[in-house]
């Protein structure tokens, strides 16, 4: 075999039906007991739901979590919480949630409890990407992580499929990238391959039993695995992409990675045997396989109807090549121009 370093997976993770109740308990656990419990405007039902079952430990809300993780509404949050005395943070919600755990996280030194409603994906991971003056960066550190990730397959019960179908696609482009990812490991290997297998026998089956809790519960298996696995490997050509079209340009996250995945896998698929177990198990083909999967789970497959424009594609294969970052296959500007007119259109890869 060939040497390998595995890090060992650091975050405590609590997973099952009904593992909410936890909330207060997990707190606790990590010696913690003033909590700002953070959520988006469209969750503050949820998050005064788990306020109030926190009781005391709950010392203040913050509500307006953003996506891409704005600099300023950090700045806001952490006034919030050093206003509230809280000596933790508790993210109920999506990527722009947890996103912001980790962002007041890493400034403030706080152990941070995550809790996703989602299958994005992020809450395993030590990546953060913050958005300022309309533009995206992404970096790393062990103080990003959060401590503590409880999965709760109850709240994904009512998640509208639309959003399900997006961000388990914005998963699933964590363990492809995983699988060729210059440090991989057969750990973090044997991981993606699993997601992957749990989100193409689910996806497909969502929208005729949205509430399935066998359904559900494979799928946040699935997600789990995916933002492990991306936690302890570097991150190459289709974040670079996502973080550049998403950040740049205001498109919705989750919908972004969904439209880029099958293009970028396709891409790659085609300088490295990394991905040859993912073109078994999607019929032959990465990059198309991945689309009939997109297909067939009634995702989005077109950025322009995102509202992307095309001219915009032309700033965006610039902006990708600012920073060079290591990726199975070379590329250069015709390629990422060539890669984003193909999401663009819609076109389904042929790799």
């Amino acid at each position: 075999m060939s040497p390998f370093v595995f890090p060992g997976i650091a975050t405590r993770v609590v997973f099952g039906h009904g593992t909410l109740a936890r909330t207060g308990d997990e707190v606790a656990r990590l010696g913690r007991s003033r909590a700002l419990l953070l959520t988006t405007r469209s969750q503050a039902e949820a998050g005064a739901a788990l306020a109030d079952r926190m009781g005391e430990t709950v010392v203040g809300t913050f509500g307006d979590a953003a996506m891409h993780t704005p600099v300023e509404v950090t700045d806001r949050a952490i006034r919030a919480y050093q206003g509230a005395g809280a000596d933790c943070v508790v993210s109920l919600g999506g990527g722009s949630t947890i996103g912001l755990g980790k962002a007041i996280a890493t400034r403030t030194g706080c152990d941070h409890v995550a809790i996703p409603t989602t299958y994005a994906g992020s809450e395993m991971t030590d990546i953060l990407g913050e958005t300022t003056d309309g533009e995206k960066t992404t970096r790393r550190d062990p103080s990003i992580r959060p401590e503590t990730v409880i999965y709760d397959v109850d709240l994904t019960l009512g998640l509208p499929v639309d959003l399900s179908v997006k961000s388990a696609l914005n998963a699933a482009a964590h363990a492809v990238e995983a699988l060729y990812a210059p440090d991989g490991n057969p750990v973090t290997s044997l991981m993606s391959l699993e997601a992957l297998r749990a989100i193409r026998d689910t996806l497909p089956k969502l929208r005729e039993a949205p509430e399935d809790k066998a359904i559900r519960g494979r799928l946040l298996y699935g997600a789990w695995l995916c933002s492990t696995a991306l936690g302890y490997v570097a991150m190459s050509l289709h974040h670079k992409l996502a973080h550049v079209v998403g950040g740049s340009f205001d498109m919705p996250h989750a919908d972004t990675h969904a439209i880029l995945l099958p293009h970028t896998a396709g891409f790659n698929a085609k300088g490295t045997d990394l991905l040859g177990p993912v073109a078994e198990m999607f019929g032959g083909s990465v990059g198309g396989g991945l689309w009939d999967l997109a297909q067939a789970s009634g995702a989005p497959t077109r950025l322009a109807d995102l509202g992307l424009s095309e001219a915009d594609l032309d700033r965006a294969a610039d902006i990708a090549l600012k920073n060079r970052y290591e990726n199975p296959r070379p590329f250069d500007r015709e390629d990422i121009r060539r890669l984003l007119q193909a999401a663009w259109e819609g076109t389904r890869p042929a790799a």
